[in-house]
């Protein structure tokens, strides 16, 4: 069992160390479309599938309340799974619609959505974006493999941070540590010193 444990680990670090070179510019970009976002007095709305939306859980919160530092909140929103919501639209067969519900009642031009899928065919993930797209929205999508229906639907504007490997559980973890890159960069930026 514990070769097994080991070799979680070093395929995690292996991932990670590929995605390093390739993804650091983009997550960059990234950072930088939702700091121009927050400056503009807009939100960052973030959602996820599956596993995925712990990722946009603890961006968001991060991002609302802290990362590592005490500092002002900035507007971000994890949208939600609400069980609720969930049981009216599974009972309509509209259950890819959890976020994209909410996302189009709330967003507003020049917000950011931030979307993380480990499965880049999600029907879930694709209608928020489109929702996102019919909103004026600018798109980071955090996804993975060979990005699927995702990348074709992002605009030359929207951002795409694709980790490099097939397996979810290692895009998730990848997932996680960009969303804590992203949030200490703006967090950095904005509050330096603090």
């Amino acid at each position: 069992m514990q070769e097994l444990i080991k070799q979680s680990f070093t395929e995690s670090i292996h991932t990670k160390i590929a995605a390093l070179d390739v993804l650091a510019p983009i997550v960059e970009n990234a950072a930088q479309i939702m700091l121009n976002a927050l400056l503009a007095e807009k939100k960052i709305l973030c959602c996820g599938d599956g596993f995925s939306h712990s990722v946009a859980s603890i961006l968001a919160n991060a991002l609302n309340y802290r990362l590592e530092h005490e500092r002002p909140s900035l507007p971000a929103l994890a949208l939600s799974a609400d069980p609720v919501l969930m049981s009216m639209l599974s009972d309509e067969n509209q259950a890819t619609q959890q976020f994209s519900t909410q996302l189009r009642a709330i967003a507003q031009a020049g917000d950011v959505l931030v979307i993380a899928s480990a499965y880049p065919n999600s029907p879930t993930s694709l209608r928020t974006i489109e929702a996102a797209l019919s909103k004026d929205m600018l798109v980071v999508a955090l996804t993975g493999s060979d990005g699927g229906e995702i990348s074709g639907l992002l605009g030359p504007n929207d951002v795409e941070i694709r980790v490099p490997s097939d397996k979810a559980i290692r895009i998730n973890e990848v997932h996680q540590l960009v969303a804590h890159s992203i949030c200490d960069a703006i967090e950095q930026t904005l509050f330096p010193g603090m």
